[in-house]
């Protein structure tokens, strides 16, 4: 597709992604949902808190209601939140305004269905035809017929309920860490953990519009690391910037990421009798770490595209509970129809409470390779993955790396370039095979 790609329509504010495609997408929205359910449609916005957000969030409702429906305000709120708004509330459609982890200068515009899953591909096509069309192609609405913005900031407040009444044991006693990233879930996680009676710890939860993601969250992970380790705190917690992502921080401040995650939580599921169908979806991103360690404890296992929306396919057709990516999008079915960060941190807690351990003692089975990711700009993807000599050395290096490693060789959906990632045993051995196969790229004059 030419404007949304797997997370949405995104792109430096008012360039990449201008107030006039917000408008559009308004226009669009509204005029869809009035015309096809016969009266006003009902939307749901939500936000974060970059400073372009109140910009497109003002042209999406005025779209809206210029189309003759309803745009109800969330305000700033995470991505999850407008996922169960939409599908507990019964809107015909929400709309998360968010860049998710990229720095605050992008934005993007996410649509979500009235299951409160993504929107699926056939109406974002005729979504982006409007996008490129005149907009003299939908009529304005006028007199009783023009629709209205109504403030819904209740429904932020019955999602943090509902994540709350997600739990049935008590944190108290325990020291729990929240990195914020200056983004949308400074206004639901800690309000989460204190009514759970947790002792928490926040950090990163005081934005201005321009540090969302900056030195904080679920891509810099540092920050909360350090401030597990200073405080003794006992867990902590980074999420990014729409806090559908979740990454843990043990109490040693060892990093656990989204597949840590889904084998500390998969394996509790399975002892509680939770995972009837013994599977995890995971993406061909997932750490063959994980993979050995679900092996050692017979859970089975799929591997799909990149994109947490793969992900939640296959869960959707093969009934699994549990799905992730390595960068912390992690889908529990029973709760959610999509990756939410808070809704993550509190299924490990459950995992660590029931158990009476530490996160620490949940991961020491699970041994993660380390991975290198290198991006090639090439000419042309499809020759690049078909030259003989390129195949070759991949074939040669995963010889070379058996069982204890793995290569992953693939084109990027977006841009001209080919990732090329090696797991192995150590980090000399994973830049070494990887280099290898990059240095054969290049002597076949394939890049750029």
């Amino acid at each position: 597709m030419k404007y949304f790609g797997t997370d949405g329509f995104r792109g430096e504010a008012n360039k990449g992604l201008n107030v006039y495609h917000a408008f559009k997408i308004g226009r669009f929205l509204g005029d869809y949902f009035k015309t096809d359910n016969g009266y006003n449609g009902k939307i749901v916005i939500g936000k974060d808190t970059r400073r372009s957000s109140y910009m497109f969030e003002d042209a999406l409702s005025a779209g809206i209601t210029s189309s003759g429906s309803n745009a109800h305000l969330l305000h700033v709120t995470t991505t999850p939140s407008v996922s169960y708004i939409v599908r507990s509330e019964n809107f015909d459609c929400g709309v998360m305004i968010t860049a998710s982890h990229n720095p605050f200068y992008d934005n993007g515009i996410k649509l979500i269905n009235s299951k409160g899953e993504k929107m699926k591909d056939d109406f974002l096509e005729e979504l982006e035809k409007y996008i490129d069309s005149d907009i003299k192609d939908i009529d304005l609405a006028v007199g009783e017929k023009i629709g209205r913005t109504v403030d819904f900031i209740g429904g932020r407040n019955r999602y943090i309920g509902y994540l709350i009444q997600t739990v049935n044991k008590s944190f108290e006693g325990i020291k729990v860490g929240l990195d914020c990233a200056n983004g949308a879930s400074f206004t639901i996680a800690k309000p989460v953990y204190d009514a759970l009676g947790a002792d928490t710890y926040v950090i990163n939860d005081k934005p201005n519009g321009f540090n969302i993601n900056v030195d904080s969250g679920s891509t810099h992970i540092n920050a909360l690391q350090k401030y597990v380790v200073e405080n003794g705190l006992d867990i902590g917690f980074a999420f990014d910037g729409d806090a559908d992502r979740c990454i843990a921080v043990d109490s040693k401040g060892n990093v656990v990421d989204g597949d840590g995650i889904i084998y500390v939580c998969a394996k509790y599921m399975k002892n509680e009798g939770k995972l009837p169908s013994n599977t995890v979806a995971t993406t061909i991103m997932s750490n063959i770490g994980l993979y050995k360690a679900l092996d050692q404890i017979g859970i089975s296992y799929v591997k799909t595209k990149v994109g947490d929306k793969y992900v939640h396919q296959a869960m959707e057709e093969n009934d699994y509970e549990i799905g992730g990516e390595q960068s912390g999008h992690i889908i529990f079915r029973k709760y959610a129809n999509t990756g939410d960060g808070i809704l993550t941190s509190l299924r490990v807690m459950e995992a660590m409470i029931d158990q009476k351990t530490d996160l620490k003692s949940l991961t020491r089975d699970l041994k993660i390779y380390p991975q290198v990711l290198e991006n090639v700009k090439v000419k042309d993807k499809e020759e690049t993955l078909s030259n003989e000599k390129v195949c070759q050395m991949i074939d040669q290096v995963n010889k070379e790396l058996a069982d204890s490693g793995r290569v992953l060789v693939r084109a990027s959906g977006t841009e001209p370039l080919i990732r090329v990632m090696v797991e192995a045993e150590s980090d000399n051995k994973a830049k070494e095979c990887c280099q290898k196969i990059i240095d054969t790229i290049k002597s076949e004059n394939l890049t750029i």
